[in-house]
């Protein structure tokens, strides 16, 4: 077995245990929330650092010396070249108020490049995940299946995905780049957690996706499973995917959702 298949295997188990134990120890009231990030709405509760601890010590327990990133803050250094992006709950407000769209993401990066990841969206009951060079697949009740993202979908029949900051400033000038956006395509979905939604669109069940403020943990794992069902994830104007603009779609879509965002300058935000 090649490293990144055991990187995979490692990624999957723990994604996994993760998901089953924040729908079984979901409070019933909901979960309390321990802190705020951006905004009174951006928050994180404690479910978010029970997962991410759960992560964090099974993957540290088999491979003592990877490095990690998380978002909640359970990151340290490595020295074995691998490094494991986690995001505990991707869609924390979705989780917060028991709707399904939320997920548990892990990336293993060799070198700085994503090789294996999945996405665990427990309500769904589906896993999705890749390994660089081998495919992008999901497993469900009905079994296994190979992903491949829809191309060369005209802008005018595009179902495209999208996301919003929580800061006032980026939601006026996001509303503004969605008023450019919304007569030149079928229609718009707002799904609430970027992994979902690129596992989504790697399902081909929506076409496109764009949004501004995304890190590094709500897109490792998805990116690849894009990419490897034959879509492209990039910026704009060449550059790569991150908190200044993150754009993903199938090849022929993605270059003309690009030619229509780019005069909308969506990679700024207006003044609080």
């Amino acid at each position: 077995m090649s490293l990144p298949d055991e990187l995979l295997e490692l990624a999957l188990e723990t994604a996994a245990e993760a998901g089953r134990m924040l729908v079984d120890k979901r409070p019933v009231e909901g979960p309390a929330v321990v802190r705020t990030k951006t905004s009174p709405t951006d928050v994180v509760t404690q479910m978010d650092r029970a997962s991410e601890a759960l992560i964090v010590e099974r993957i540290r327990a088999a491979r003592p010396a990877d490095a990690v990133l998380g978002e909640e803050g359970g990151s340290s250094a490595g020295a074995s070249g691998v490094r494991w992006v986690i995001d505990p709950i991707d869609g924390t407000v979705n989780y917060l108020y028991d709707l399904p769209d939320w997920g548990v993401s892990i990336a293993a990066e060799i070198d700085g490049r994503a090789v294996a990841g999945v996405v665990e969206i427990p309500r769904r009951g589906e896993t999705y995940f890749a390994v660089r060079g081998g495919g992008a697949r999901r497993r469900d009740a009905s079994g296994e299946h190979v992903l491949r993202c829809n191309a060369d979908v005209p802008l005018n029949r595009a179902l495209v995905a999208t996301g919003f900051g929580y800061e006032a400033g980026r939601r006026a000038h996001q509303a503004d780049v969605l008023r450019g956006v919304l007569p030149a395509v079928r229609d718009i979905r707002r799904g609430g957690a970027c992994s979902v939604d690129l596992c989504t669109l790697a399902a081909g069940r929506v076409d496109a996706y764009f949004e501004r403020g995304v890190q590094a943990w709500d897109i490792a794992a998805g990116g690849l499973i894009v990419e490897e069902s034959g879509g492209r994830v990039g910026g704009l104007n060449g550059a790569p995917a991150g908190p200044e603009f993150a754009l993903v779609a199938g090849p022929g879509t993605f270059e003309a959702l690009h030619d229509l965002l780019a005069p909308l300058d969506p990679a700024r935000d207006l003044p609080n």
